[in-house]
C-alpha cells in the first residue's frame, strides 16, 4: 500500500469524497456535518493524502494545521470493499507521522456519534486517542465527538 498527496484531477479521488461526504450526510442531520468538501480539502493549511493498493484507490485522509502547534485529523474514509485490510491504520501512521514531523504537540478529530462510527473510534482508541472536549470552532452536540492525541 503507497500513501500520496491526493490529486483531485483524479475522477476517483472526487468519486471517493462525494461517497464520503454522503455517508456523513446520511448518519448526521444538517448542520452537524464537519467533513470538509473539495474546496476545504484545497484549502492551504491542509495536506491530503490518498491511499492506494496498485492502481486502486482504497482510502483517503487530511491533516489541517490549526495554527496553534497541533493539527486535526479530516476527511478519513475507506473504500467499503477494503475496510478490515489496513488502509486506515496505513493513513492515520501517516498523518500522524507527519504531524509529529511538524512538531505539533497535539492531534483532534472530531468525529460523528453512533453505531457508524464505531469502527473509526476502535481505530483512533488503538492509536492512543482520547476522548475530550470540543476544540477549535466546535461545539458538542448529540450527533459528535471528540478525540485528541497528545504527541
Amino acid at each position: 500500500m503507497q500513501i500520496v498527496p491526493g490529486d483531485f484531477g483524479d475522477t476517483r479521488v472526487l468519486d471517493l469524497l462525494r461517497a464520503h461526504l454522503d455517508s456523513m450526510h446520511a448518519n448526521s442531520p444538517p448542520g452537524n456535518v464537519f467533513a470538509l468538501d473539495l474546496s476545504g480539502l484545497k484549502a492551504p493549511e491542509v495536506s491530503f493524502y490518498t491511499a492506494w493498493d496498485g492502481d486502486a484507490l482504497t482510502g483517503m485522509g487530511a491533516l489541517k494545521a490549526l495554527g496553534d502547534g497541533s493539527g486535526e485529523i479530516k476527511s478519513m474514509r475507506t473504500y467499503d470493499v477494503h475496510l478490515r485490510k489496513g488502509v486506515g491504520a496505513r493513513l492515520l501512521e501517516h498523518i500522524i507521522a507527519e504531524a509529529r514531523a511538524r512538531r505539533y504537540h497535539r492531534l483532534s478529530l472530531e468525529t460523528g456519534s453512533g453505531p457508524a462510527f464505531d469502527a473509526a473510534l476502535g481505530l483512533y482508541r488503538r492509536f492512543g486517542f482520547v476522548e475530550g472536549g470540543a476544540f477549535g470552532d466546535y461545539e458538542k452536540s448529540e450527533f459528535n465527538q471528540f478525540f485528541h492525541l497528545d504527541l
